[in-house]
């Protein structure tokens, strides 16, 4: 079984390579900018959310999709606001 720490590590490597710059920034910058404050749940919330299709998590985010009931709450009301993408020139 990972330890929390080893999750983590698994969790960020993954929103950084997700296939297109688009996913990675806002999977990655999320997590960059909001996984310090997780708890185990949290993590398992995220790491539920790397399983979708990116096309559905971009939707969801950029409220071109309705959320589905297991994603709403806290999370990610904090990525459908987007202003944690930092896009490197």
């Amino acid at each position: 079984m990972p330890t929390f720490d080893e999750r983590l590590a698994r969790a960020k490597f993954r929103a950084w390579h997700r296939g297109t710059r688009e996913a990675d920034y806002m999977m990655g910058g999320f997590f960059d900018r909001y996984s310090a404050q997780w708890d185990a749940d949290a993590l398992q919330w995220f790491e539920d959310l790397l399983a979708e299709d990116d096309v559905d998590v971009m939707a969801w985010a950029l409220k071109t999709a309705p959320v589905p009931e297991r994603f709403r709450g806290e999370q990610i009301t904090k990525m459908q606001a987007l202003d944690y993408v930092d896009i490197p020139r």
